[in-house]
């Protein structure tokens, strides 16, 4: 086990990296949405896909990312390699809303992925039959913008342009389009430099283990709070 001071300096350490992936998106990033709204968000999740880290953007993004990691892990099972990046926003496979792009990049130690360093970003345009990221008279899926099941990004380190242009072609401002991604792209490879070094410093062994510590003691608080609620039944609007 752990002592609780390593616990902490790898807990704030996680912490710092996926805040300066938010800086690094937001100082890159083309479009306004991003650059001034920050409709972004920036996680670290384990080789299992368990959230570890995220900065403080938007929960909604975030509490998704689990389950676009195990889209991927699954949809490429045995075909996931140093130089991978992947790229999702359908919402049935872990995505938002279609406007929502994930750049997702194992970070890869031995050859086996250990952690995921993940950007998730508004895009201004998608595609679809109106203007815009949003389209309030669509009845269906179809008709909010293109999907994107799990695909990968870049193939053992080769970018893969075919279909960045493919991507291009099917929105309305491809510059704006490209710009942020590639921001995306540039925020998830500093989380991949950060983790790296932190593993380096304290071993794979060190920050897996102090990472299953955070999660358990999350869980520990949780269900402290939740203990403390009175008996019934709790209801919410929205």
């Amino acid at each position: 086990m752990l002592d609780r001071i390593t616990v902490s300096v790898v807990q704030h350490r996680l912490e710092a990296i996926v805040q300066e992936m938010g800086e690094a998106m937001l100082r890159t990033a083309y479009s306004q949405i991003l650059n001034s709204s920050r409709d972004f968000s920036t996680a670290v999740c384990d080789g299992q896909g368990r959230l570890a880290a995220q900065a403080e953007h938007v929960p909604i993004h975030v509490g998704a990312m689990p389950w676009a990691v195990q889209s991927i892990r699954e949809f490429f099972r045995g075909r996931i390699r140093p130089g991978d990046m992947f790229l999702l926003n359908d919402p049935y496979h872990g995505g938002n809303h279609l406007p929502d792009l994930t750049v997702l990049l194992p970070v890869f130690v031995d050859g086996q992925p250990v952690f995921w360093s993940i950007n998730r970003s508004h895009h201004s345009d998608i595609g679809g039959s109106t203007h815009g990221s949003y389209n309030p008279g669509a009845t269906e899926i179809w008709q909010e913008g293109i999907r994107i099941t799990p695909v990968k990004l870049y193939d053992a380190g080769e970018l893969r342009d075919d279909l960045m242009q493919m991507l291009a072609t099917n929105v309305r401002h491809s510059r704006d389009f490209l710009g942020d991604l590639q921001a995306q792209i540039g925020s998830a490879r500093v989380g991949e430099r950060r983790l790296l070094r932190l593993l380096g410093e304290y071993g794979v062994e060190t920050v897996t283990a102090a990472v299953d510590e955070i999660l358990d003691s999350a869980e520990r608080q949780a269900r402290a709070c939740i203990r403390t609620w009175k008996d019934g039944v709790y209801r919410g609007e929205a």
